[in-house]
């Protein structure tokens, strides 16, 4: 037996959830927006605004702390930003502030996947064993994804590699 809690619905069919916020970062990384970060991952209501600001939190502790040795070169080389470090450009912005909240939002939202265990976005039955195995997958997909970016902003190859 499971709880599928599903916030309510508005207009088109989607949960909305006015989150005018963002957590603020160090300065040199962009702040992150609450209500992006809800759209980019497919988030509703049923994370609340206090829990969402937590895995963000941490998410960007996580991020930041991979790339401090980085930044202090970037800081060294001149560049006050993340913005600032010279990079391609996509969808007129640095790819690699694409990159960092990548890194962020898969981080997040794989934490709240591991603590939002039994919710299931799709809101189909937990018993089917396709939906267990996706539920239980996900995270680490996210954690790749997160690996991923980061290593696309320090310049590294994507290699996972595990042991059996």
């Amino acid at each position: 037996m499971s709880f599928i809690a599903i916030a309510p619905p508005s207009g088109g069919g989607t949960a909305t959830v006015p989150d005018a916020g963002c957590v603020e970062n160090d300065g040199f990384y962009p702040d992150i927006s609450l209500q992006d970060m809800r759209e980019a991952m497919r988030l509703d209501g049923t994370v609340t605004a206090p829990r969402l600001i937590q895995a963000i939190v941490a998410a960007v502790m996580h991020v930041n702390a991979e790339l401090r040795d980085w930044k202090r070169q970037q800081i060294a080389a001149g560049f006050a930003a993340l913005a600032a470090v010279p990079a391609d450009r996509v969808n007129r912005e640095s790819e690699l502030l694409a990159h960092y909240r990548r890194a962020v939002y898969c981080t997040a939202k794989a934490d709240l996947i591991e603590r939002y265990r039994d919710y299931d976005s799709t809101a189909s039955s937990l018993s089917d064993k396709k939906t267990m195995e996706a539920l239980d997958n996900a995270p680490g997909e996210q954690r790749r994804n997160a690996h991923w970016a980061i290593a696309d902003i320090l310049g590294r190859p994507h290699v996972t590699v595990e042991l059996i």
